[in-house]
């Protein structure tokens, strides 16, 4: 940011859609499979033919109590033991009813909060509320020259609406609060969170102001479908609105689209309030109440899945890892399955570098290559055998990670590749010596300068063993002989 911009503060909300992943939608029993063909899942009920009534799917209920206890500790002070289903009225064409049933005033969870990491360390993220409401239907404008299609086999489908306070203040924060919330939807299996799909996406409110003034106008920006368009819509907004204001301009309240193509959003239409859309409660539906049997049930379930939470306790616990590195092994459920199995390869004596190769080596070689840790070419277990080369002392860091890139590229495993190349590590003692011995001969100037208090000439003599030993000299046994040469 410019220092121009440094004068403002930025505040941000998330509303995020979680698909629940039931086989049936949540007030029908029609399919919620994702890729059949257009309008082929759509039944009377989720279209709200004349004579059909609603029943509320007992599952998409089960896995929203779930989300409520994880977001809570596991404890049910937040689970609305009644809570209401309402009409929100709006008319769009994907929307078949003119209408969708959604919580208000009683929603099924209310509160909790999310543990995010940052550049700045870790941050607590405050919720609102999630409450249960059915999704529309798509609009298809691809496939069709001057008109739109309506494809309505994902109207019904059961969605989880996760609304936080306006906690965050960057595009990073926002980014890893839904990074968070994605890796916790998955982790305790309510929601498969394929954000190409449409399963886990997010809706940003972007306000500005200065330090001290009450919160300005927000701006929604809508349906923004990966962790990259998310950082980018934010900072474009953030943009347009600190200049519109610092132009004399006004910010309007507004939906906006976030356009991938041009890096910038525009407005869709004036935002509506809650009253606008006319909700009342849904007279074919029930109160919905949940008693503390079904609480109990959910709250044992999801003590055998875990959370991410939990997993971190006890990496702490257990293996005396940092409060930040045991977050960042448990980002996902995938992640911390990945590092079980390192650390039970290598053994717990060395946890701390198998998380370092992890959460560093790995997860950087995943992030440039765009993938997933499930998608891996490097499987935990060929990771654990690197590690374990360099906890035997085959391989210095240096050399190990010239492996990994090697085992990463598909050339095999460590071992082999170690022996292929030629790369195992010389711990020999005198082959050492008689290194150290050749370098001191002919650097007699780092010598001397060394020996009249100049240290750096100590580390140049190192870097010189090193080189003549093409990488491969144990670092911590060159410096020792160095010493003692040089009767350091």
């Amino acid at each position: 940011m410019t220092g121009q911009m440094k004068n403002w503060e930025v505040v941000i909300g998330l509303e995020t859609h979680a698909q629940l992943s039931t086989s049936s939608k949540i007030f029908s029993g029609a399919s919620t499979a994702f890729g059949a063909a257009p309008n082929s899942h759509a039944s009377a009920v989720d279209l709200a033919l004349p004579g059909v009534l609603p029943v509320a799917n007992r599952a998409a209920v089960d896995k929203a109590i779930r989300f409520g206890l994880a977001v809570n500790g596991n404890v049910a002070d937040n689970i609305n033991r009644r809570s209401v289903f309402a009409r929100k009225n709006y008319f769009y064409p994907d929307l078949p009813k003119g209408y969708q049933i959604s919580q208000l005033d009683l929603p099924i969870v209310k509160g909790g909060s999310i543990t995010i990491i940052t550049s700045s360390g870790e941050k607590t993220v405050r919720l609102t509320r999630a409450h249960l409401e059915e999704d529309a239907g798509k609009s298809l404008h691809e496939d069709f020259h001057g008109m739109s299609g309506i494809d309505l086999n994902r109207a019904g489908t059961p969605l989880l609406e996760i609304v936080s306070e306006p906690d965050m203040c960057s595009s990073e924060e926002a980014v890893a609060y839904a990074k968070a919330l994605h890796g916790l939807v998955r982790w305790i299996d309510i929601c498969d969170g394929n954000m190409q799909e449409g399963s886990f996406r997010c809706d940003a409110n972007v306000s500005v102001r200065r330090p001290g003034d009450p919160l300005g106008t927000r701006r929604e920006i809508k349906n923004l479908n990966s962790f990259r368009f998310l950082q980018q819509a934010i900072d474009y907004e953030v943009r347009w609105q600190i200049e519109t204001l610092e132009d004399g301009g006004r910010i309007q309240q507004a939906t906006v689209l976030f356009d991938p193509d041009t890096g910038e959003t525009r407005s869709m239409r004036s935002k509506e309030d809650a009253h606008d859309y006319r909700y009342f409660p849904d007279p074919d539906l029930l109160p919905l109440c949940v008693g503390e049997d079904w609480i109990g049930a959910a709250s044992k379930q999801l003590a055998e899945v875990g959370t991410p939470g939990m997993r971190k306790e006890l990496y702490v616990a257990q293996f005396g890892l940092t409060d930040y590195d045991a977050a960042l092994l448990t980002q996902s459920r995938e992640t911390a399955a990945y590092f079980d199995v390192v650390v039970g390869a290598v053994g717990a004596a060395s946890v701390k570098l198998c998380a370092n190769w992890v959460t560093g080596e790995l997860a950087g070689a995943l992030n440039r290559a765009g993938l997933d840790i499930a998608q891996s070419p490097l499987p935990a277990a060929r990771l654990a055998a690197l590690v374990t080369r360099v906890v035997d002392g085959t391989l210095s860091s240096k050399l190990a990670k010239e492996v990994f890139e090697a085992a990463w590229n598909g050339e095999g495993e460590p071992d082999a590749i170690i022996e292929k190349r030629g790369l195992k590590q010389i711990s020999d003692g005198g082959e050492i010596e008689k290194l150290v011995d050749d370098v001191l001969a002919g650097n007699a100037k780092q010598v001397e300068d060394y020996r009249a208090g100049k240290d750096k000439a100590f580390n140049s003599l190192v870097g010189q063993v090193m080189k003549a030993s093409r990488g491969k000299a144990n670092p911590a046994q060159v410096n020792e002989i160095l010493k003692k040469k040089l009767g350091g």
